[in-house]
């Protein structure tokens, strides 16, 4: 899965990229230093696979992952053309879900685009070019639809909707805002607009907010009460001080968080959430040979999970054999939990469960 990390240019996207990915994109105090998007694939904490790493000592260790694209700074009118407009656009159109990083924070040493700081006003610049740019998509499939509609009347349902789609738009409301069916979901899907991809809103917060929830910074508050009306998620973290932490080894980490009395680093924070966000959950597999996590769609039963091994593994599927890690870890081991009987044997019909510890039995 791909995330891609916008704002306006120097409110911390690549900082924060780099923290995420320890890549080292280029991060410098002015407009349009990223152009080519930088990419990094960043593994999902999970306790889980360090506790079965402990217990088997496996030749591989494979944690889940989640793939983040640092796309450069948008401005205003970057919907025709401006800085360096649609090409930025597309990149985001090639995201599942879209991280939007509002600078909440005042330092005279760091310039702003626009002159001052404003979370609200920066995140409206870019929801609107957004905005704009899906108007212009929508706009032209109205134009092949409605041709297509003299010769096939059934169409009229999918112009309805993309016209109601659009007058929520050209009212300046993202497309996620809308109240859709799972029909007239999978319908708009196909049109890819940037206004309907999950997001959540990083509040880059000052040194000293570090850690919590900052409830006396009002741009944070104004941001927080801004993603509840449109179904997303928020999350404060500081930049600055997360691409510290990235730097320092693990003891060294834990010592600094505790320093700070923070118990999980916000870095962690957003990638669990943004693993959440897409709906998705990990099963495990464990062994001497290799323990991992395997990324799957809240959801799937038993016979697609297998299938994200190999596709014999679902092609044969006969049953999946599996223990919950919490009741692995109430007995001691796996195969303790085997003899108290809390192994259980499911058939196609089971549903994945976040967790789950899996052998799958398959013959083709």
């Amino acid at each position: 899965m791909k995330l891609g990390i916008v704002g306006l240019p120097n409110v911390g996207k690549s900082t924060l990229f780099n923290a995420l990915t320890n890549a080292g994109a280029e991060s410098a105090n002015y407009p349009f230093c990223t152009i080519e998007p930088n990419v990094g694939v960043v593994a999902v904490p999970d306790k889980r696979m360090d506790v079965l790493a402990e217990m088997y000592n496996p030749e591989k260790y494979t944690p889940a992952v989640i793939e983040f694209v640092d796309i450069a700074g948008l401005v205003k009118g970057a919907s025709k053309g401006e800085g360096l407009g649609n090409k930025f656009l597309s990149h985001i159109r090639e995201v599942d879900a879209i991280l939007h990083v509002v600078r909440c924070f005042e330092d005279d040493n760091i310039i702003h685009v626009d002159g001052s700081i404003d979370a609200m006003r920066d995140l409206e610049t870019i929801n609107l070019e957004l905005i704009f740019s899906d108007m212009e998509i929508l706009e032209r499939r109205m134009d092949r639809v409605k041709k297509a509609m003299k010769g096939d009347k059934s169409l009229a349902v999918e112009v309805e909707l993309l016209e109601r789609v659009y007058a929520a738009l050209e009212s300046g409301k993202c497309a996620r805002t809308l109240e859709l069916t799972d029909d007239e979901r999978a319908m708009i899907a196909e049109a890819n607009l940037l206004t309907m991809k999950p997001i959540i809103y990083v509040a880059n917060v000052s040194e000293a907010e570090a850690g919590g929830e900052p409830v006396d910074n009002a741009m944070y508050c104004s941001l927080k009460a801004h993603a509840a009306t449109e179904n997303a998620e928020v999350i404060a973290i500081c930049a600055g001080i997360e691409a510290e932490i990235a730097e320092l080894s693990d003891d060294e980490k834990a010592m600094f968080l505790e320093e700070l009395g923070i118990a999980e680093s916000g870095l962690d924070r957003l990638i669990k959430k943004s693993y959440s966000l897409l709906g998705l959950i990990s099963y495990l597999t464990a062994g001497p040979k290799e323990v991992r996590a395997w990324t799957i769609v809240k959801g799937t039963k038993a016979p697609q999970a297998a299938g994200k091994i190999h596709s014999d593994f679902e092609r044969g599927f006969i049953r999946a054999e599996i223990v919950s890690f919490d009741d692995m870890m109430k007995c001691g081991s796996v195969n303790a939990a085997k003899e108290q009987g809390l192994m259980r044997s499911e058939g196609k019909e089971y549903v994945i469960a976040d967790g789950d510890i899996v052998l799958f039995r398959f013959n083709v």
